[in-house]
Parts: C-alpha cells; structure tokens; sequence
C-alpha cells in the first residue's frame, strides 16, 4: 500500500519533534511562506487581543496553527530586522545595517550563507515579492539597465520587489534586475541630495498632495504623495499606491501556482500599515480608524486571499506558513493621515510600552502565528521565546541542512518550538534599535547603537544617551542602565535597576559578552 503523501509528512511528526533530526521523512519537503507585516503592533491583530481592527483571516490562521506570545523581531526598525531574519545575524554586529535611503549598495554581498541560499541548496524554488529594502548595486545605481547585486545574488530565483519603502524614491518595482515597465525613452534619475527635474515637491506645492508630510517626507510628489527623495523619469513604471497590494498578490500567486509541483520558499514581505498608508477604495472606511487601521484590513484580506489559493491549489496542507512583523507599530510616521486622531482606545502595542524605534517593548516584540496542518501544533498560545534570527537555523533544520560555524551566528534550531511542540525556546534575547536624530529636514540614524538583553522575566536596557523621542514613540534611551520585571511590570514603567543591582550588574556584563563575542550561536 502506497501511503499519501500527507501521511508520509504525519507519519513524520515524531521525527519532526527531535531536536537532534536531520531531516524530513516523505518525498518532499514542506513549501515554506514567511509573510513578513511592516510596522504591524502586538496588539493590531484581533487574536492578539485588538477589539477595534477585525482581522479574520489572521485569527483563522492562528486557530490553524501556533501563536506566539513571546516572539521577536531583532530590531525595532526595518532593514535590521530583515537582515537578520535572512542571515541569521544580529544586524548590529555588521556596519551599515541602520535604515537605508532607497538608493544604498547591498548590504548582504553575493556569497552570503542566507535564508534563501540554504533553502535553494536543499532544492526549494526560491522568491521574493514585496519590500526589499537591503540596498542594491554596488553604489551609484542605474536605474536603467540591469540592477545588481540583489536578491538574485543571495539566493533567490525570482523577485518582484520594491527598491526600498513605500514613501522613498525610486516609486517603481522591479522585476528580477530590471525596472518594470520602464520606458527608454523617460529614464529614471534618483538623487537623496538634491533636486532632480523639475516635478512637484510637497514643499512647493502642498495644493497636489492627498496628505500632507513632515518635511522628511515632503521632496518627489508621485499619486498625490510626497515620498523621501528626489526623482525624475519613469513615469511609466511608477506603481499607484492603492493597486500595490493587489499587484503584490497577485505576483505571489503567480509564483506558488507555477511552483506547486516540488516545494517553494516564498518571502512575501508586505507593505501594511507603513506609510504612506493609501488603501484601495474597495478597503477605504472598513476599519473606522482611518487609513492605518484600513490598510491593516487590507493586509488581513490579503493574507485570507493567498491562503485560499494554496488551498484551491491543493497544497495548504503541504505549506507551512510563518506570519510576523519586521517591528513594532507606530501612528504619525511622516504624513497627516489622521492615524492618531482616529486612533481612539486602540492599543496598537497591546500591553506593551511604545512602538516603532524604541529598545521598549513595544518596539521588537511583534505578533508570529506559524501553521503547517498536521505538523504545526493547531489552537495553540505558546509561552516559547523566539526570535526572526533563529528562522534560519530552524528552518535549516527542518530540512537536513548543515548551518556553516561561521555563517546565522546567532540563530538557533528551535524547530519543535516553532511548531508549537515545545515551550522550550530562547534563554535570552538581544534587542535593538539606533537613536534617530533630526538635522534640518532631514532624519536619519545617527549610529548610535541602542541594546537591550531579555532573559526569562528579566529586561535590560544598557544605558546610552539622553532621554529620547520620535515621531511621538519614546525611544527608551537614558544614560544609566535600567532594568524591568516583565511578568510584573509588562509596561516597562518601573525601573528596578538602583533596587536589584547584583541583577544588573549581571545582565550588563552578559550582553557586553554577547556583543564581544562576535556570536551567540555555538
């Protein structure tokens, strides 16, 4: 009797549990999806206890699989936190790693021992559809010929992607190493500088603008939005905010239905709730919280959409699918989209303290929900202390891949915690972010590393600078070192550190041990 091939991936599950296992019984492996939020809170999602946003796709996600209480992103900003979940480093052991302009060299070089290379040396088809945002070329780009180093030189097969973020320049996607849809004949000429051409800035002309944006966000006018940057050319290829998402979507069912006969690793890295947050009108009102809470609406359709076709492709029960967010939530981040003011009794962190940029809790510690039916434990909350850093080792594991000593030097294997068949997960946790500073109009990093250590119930935050906020999120900066009981004090409001100074002083040492290590992983 020949068995199906779910039964061989059931029949496998003891084997799955083990730590020590090398690989995956049955004939293949699982497809894997990592659907990767942007600035999504703990508390945006209704099975993370949002009474206001509904996310029902998201919450039958979680009641499929496994969701995480304890679960991180590395940093409280972007680029560090998808750095890190595609090489399993911690993004402040490299330089160059802080939030980069849409026009910065890639800072993963070709070579690189990645999540996606690793996946592709165990004979995964490889993709990337979404925001980037780790840099492209050597420097100087042209954005008219073939754009390289990218994803296609650190593991992936195929990408459909965005250049950096939503609200910088060059407003196009690109498609493998070239601009989609780009006329010859309108070249595209960027430049985080000075003014390029002769369109509409939101400083000159603020009559054109939907919203209005700070002046970090006020240079290029492109749809009616001032994005970070100057851009001229292009017209043809530029996208229009509110068809994105579906744009997006619609790549990555492109990618999973052409695939679907031998196992694929998709990272699907969406752009909801950054800003500048333009839904489409099919989404516009749904949430009553203005365009943020809208655009969450739309990121929780989106995901119900893709999970829908595996199904109607027949391989949901083959896939197994990570969903998280780079970072913590924030409201104002550059435009007057009304998210504060419609913001109401939403706690978009839920418990915990600030968002976005903060070395608080709320900063790092995001919402992760992990399904793969009949592998990944179903309906369950796990208490397991995870970080986006370990998916490669994890993932590595799964599949019967050896993890080279010097490359993912701070991720671990936690397989069994990640589906949820174990609350054995992480002893500690490094958290960070970089002190963002305003000079004139522009905001930028100003390199100064911020780090917090989290063991058990325990947060350290290592003292650094003055006292700091931005963009209305308090950052959590102060010269001397401060110290919370998380199961006491989840909100991070009382400093026990004069009160518990052995504690303290033992924390410090452990992370600047970390830090001098070079590595977490042995």
């Amino acid at each position: 009797m020949v068995m199906t091939r779910r039964g061989l991936l059931l029949a496998s599950a003891a084997t799955l549990l083990s730590p020590r296992a090398s690989a995956l019984a049955g004939p293949r492996k699982p497809n894997i999806i990592v659907i990767y939020a942007d600035d999504l809170g703990y508390g945006d999602v209704g099975c993370y206890g949002s009474k206001t946003i509904q996310t029902p796709n998201l919450d039958r996600l979680a009641a499929r699989g496994t969701r995480f209480v304890n679960a991180y992103s590395t940093s409280a900003t972007c680029t560090p936190s998808r750095y890190s979940l595609l090489t399993g480093d911690y993004a402040w052991r490299a330089s160059g790693t802080q939030i980069l302009p849409g026009d910065a060299p890639a800072i993963i070089r070709p070579g690189r021992f990645t999540l996606p290379s690793m996946l592709k040396q165990a004979g995964y088809a490889t993709g990337v559809v979404g925001k980037w945002h780790l840099g492209l070329g050597d420097g100087k780009v042209d954005w008219n010929g073939e754009i390289a180093p990218g994803p296609l030189d650190i593991g992936f097969d195929y990408g459909f992607y965005m250049p950096a973020t939503l609200d910088r320049v060059p407003t196009v996607l690109i498609e493998n190493r070239r601009v989609v849809n780009l006329d010859p004949a309108d070249p595209i000429r960027v430049d985080y500088k000075a003014k390029v051409g002769d369109e509409p800035t939101g400083f000159d002309n603020p009559d054109l603008l939907k919203f209005r944006g700070d002046p970090e966000h006020s240079n290029t006018i492109h749809n009616g939005i001032s994005r970070i940057g100057y851009m001229t050319g292009g017209k043809a290829a530029r996208w229009t905010d509110e068809d994105l998402t579906d744009v997006l979507l619609g790549k990555a069912v492109e990618f999973v239905t052409a695939r679907k006969g031998a196992p694929f690793f998709l990272y699907f890295a969406m752009n909801e709730p950054h800003v500048p947050r333009a839904p489409h009108p099919r989404f516009v009102g749904k949430s009553g919280m203005g365009p943020r809470g809208d655009t969450i609406v739309q990121l929780d359709w989106t995901v119900g959409e893709l999970v829908r076709k595996l199904e109607e492709l027949g391989v949901a029960d083959d896939t197994m699918i990570v969903f998280s967010s780079d970072n913590g939530p924030i409201l104002f981040d550059g435009y007057e989209d009304q998210a504060v003011e419609k913001a109401g009794d939403h706690r978009m962190a839920g418990p915990y303290r600030s968002g976005k940029y903060a070395i608080y809790e709320g900063g790092t510690r995001v919402p992760m929900i992990v399904t793969w039916p009949g592998n990944a434990r179903a309906g369950h909350v796990s208490q397991a202390m995870l970080s986006h850093v370990d998916l490669l080792a994890s993932l590595a594991g799964l599949v019967g891949q050896p993890l080279p000593a010097d490359q993912a030097v701070d991720s671990f294997d936690l397989r069994a915690a990640f589906l949820g068949q174990s609350e054995k997960g992480r002893d500690h946790v490094v958290q960070d972010t970089k002190l963002m500073v305003t000079t004139g109009t522009t905001v930028a990093s100003s390199g100064a590393r911020i780090l917090a250590l989290r063991a058990g119930d325990w947060k350290f935050i290592r003292g650094s600078v003055e006292p700091h906020e931005f963009h209305g999120n308090q950052i959590g900066t102060l010269p001397r070192h401060q110290l919370y009981n998380l199961a006491r004090d989840p909100g991070e409001r009382d400093d026990v550190a004069a009160k518990v100074p052995d504690r303290t002083r033992q924390m410090a040492a452990w992370l600047d041990k970390i830090e001098r290590d070079g590595r977490s992983r042995r």
